[in-house]
């Protein structure tokens, strides 16, 4: 694997062009260059137009209605850009700071707060999740299923589920949306609940992707005693500077709220915002953020646990605990496309990848334009995306708001956006 660091100057400049594109207040124009900017060198304004550029044709030459892209190192933002539009029918256009619902890109923060009480003792990794969520005890898994009519026998686990299972996605438990069983037993809703049925598998055998994160949401509130969303505000989002995010989005801040997208027959359809735009409070979703955000989080995990003003959230052994490999052998699986209008396959890295606390773990290549292997990542299910590239010292997220998750454009344009981050941003 090559050695690669990050071109700050080329960041530098990347910082004036922000400036001047939040001034322009036109996503689809091009970016007004301040004088210093203009000063710059060719080969440092060209490295920042190559991304831009590639965004902009990413946006205009598919369906996505627009993004928001922010690159950071643990110090500052190196990059961000805005483009397309935040809402089509009101022609308003991307800006830095549109507020994006980032659904599973909650899991991580859930994970954090989980270790958070692993680190004062309250829970530990092995535990059974019966232990405090005594609904758990003598879960049984699905032996067989029959398609036809929907029936099913069950056996006794090998095992209990433990906190690290439920941590890695490899508990058992499942999402309609992305299973077949499941989604027959929920009747194709990809809204339902499918934890009340029985386990996909053993506990610790297979990766699947599912609600184990709903689960230590829940394990959160037990333990500490307070509700989920107050502890995720007073020790992790306070901390961090994370004002835009929230379950609720406050009415002052409605105008500044993305609306999504699903696709049609035809193309997509866009849907109206709300007059109250929230989610249920919940550990495995639901959560509203701009790029700059959760670049913050991005920035605990590049500065070993601190936030930006040196406030010390997680320990730096924690940091590097919930980035390890956790799975073993065991490898994160391609999940299907159960239901298609809510997302197709995924994920990038499947059969290659583990899973570590809260986070999909990159394994080994020799991609010089890619993430390093051992960068921590995941996702959410309207297109919202992100990595921490220990290795690099760097972090990016990519925001869109629309479905299917992993629909080609948003993953080709994630690609791309990557491979330009390493190929123009560094040195």
């Amino acid at each position: 694997m090559r050695t690669r660091t990050i071109n700050k100057r080329v960041g530098g400049l990347a910082l004036v062009l922000v400036a001047a594109w939040a001034s322009s207040q036109a996503a689809a124009q091009p970016v007004e260059r301040s004088d210093a900017a203009a000063r710059a060198p060719a080969a440092e304004r060209q490295a920042v137009d190559e991304i831009d550029e590639y965004l902009r044709r990413a946006v205009q030459e598919t369906q996505i209605p627009g993004l928001v892209a922010m690159v950071a190192d643990g110090d500052s933002v190196l990059y961000a850009f805005a483009v397309g539009a935040q809402n089509v029918a009101a022609d308003v256009p991307m800006s830095l700071d549109t507020i994006f619902r980032i659904a599973s890109m909650t899991k991580p923060v859930t994970s954090v707060a989980v270790v958070m009480l692993i680190e004062e003792g309250k829970v530990a990794l092995d535990d059974p999740i019966s232990t405090y969520l005594p609904e758990f005890e003598g879960k049984e898994v699905i032996e067989n299923f029959d398609f036809e009519d929907g029936s099913f026998t069950t056996r006794p686990p090998s095992g209990e589920i433990t906190i690290r299972h439920l941590l890695t996605h490899t508990s058992g438990l499942g999402y309609g949306f992305s299973n077949e069983i499941l989604n027959r037993l929920t009747g194709g809703n990809p809204g339902a609940s499918a934890v009340d049925f029985p386990l996909l598998h053993d506990p610790g055998a297979r990766w699947t992707y599912g609600e184990s994160t709903r689960t230590l949401g829940r394990l959160v509130e037990v333990v500490s005693g307070q509700g989920l969303e107050e502890f995720l505000r007073e020790r992790i989002l306070g901390p961090l500077g994370m004002d835009d995010t929230s379950y609720r989005v406050p009415p002052e801040k409605r105008a500044r709220v993305a609306t999504m997208h699903v696709q049609g027959e035809r193309g997509l359809i866009e849907s109206p915002n709300p007059e109250e735009i929230s989610s249920p409070v919940m550990g495995d979703g639901g959560l509203h953020s701009t790029a700059g955000d959760y670049i913050k989080f991005v920035q605990l995990f590049l500065n070993g646990g601190r936030a930006p003003e040196g406030t010390r959230l997680l320990s730096e052994e924690s940091v590097r605990l919930m980035g390890r490999n956790h799975t073993g052998n065991v490898r994160v699986e391609l999940q299907p496309s159960a239901i298609p209008s809510v997302s197709e396959a995924f994920p990038l890295g499947a059969g290659r990848d583990t899973f570590g606390l809260g986070f999909q773990i990159t394994g080994g290549h020799d991609d010089a334009a890619a993430r390093s292997p051992g960068s921590m990542s995941w996702a959410g299910i309207f297109n919202t995306e992100f990595w921490i590239d220990p290795a690099t010292g760097i972090g990016a997220v990519l925001l869109m708001q629309y479905l299917p998750f992993y629909d080609e454009a948003a993953i080709e344009t994630l690609i791309g956006f990557e491979q330009r981050v390493y190929r123009e941003l560094a040195d």
